[in-house]
């Protein structure tokens, strides 16, 4: 199961945001992508199909190549 959270750091740092992702063992074909912060009491919720993460996964990393170029 992949499971990670990565946290984020603001420049003032007081404050942080994080993104997390999960396979929940009920629906074990959805992956769910959780962006939050801690300015907002209310996280965002992103739910991908298998074919539809290795899209967005493949999307990502094509957008971030462009940026290295």
């Amino acid at each position: 199961m992949a499971k990670f959270r990565i946290e984020f750091i603001s420049e003032s740092e007081d404050s942080y945001a994080y993104i997390e992702t999960r396979i929940f063992k009920n629906e074990p074909d959805a992956i769910v992508i959780n962006i939050k912060d801690d300015t907002d009491s209310m996280a965002r919720c992103v739910w991908f199909d298998k074919s539809t993460a290795i899209k967005f996964a493949k999307t990502l990393r094509t957008e971030i190549n462009k940026i290295e170029s």
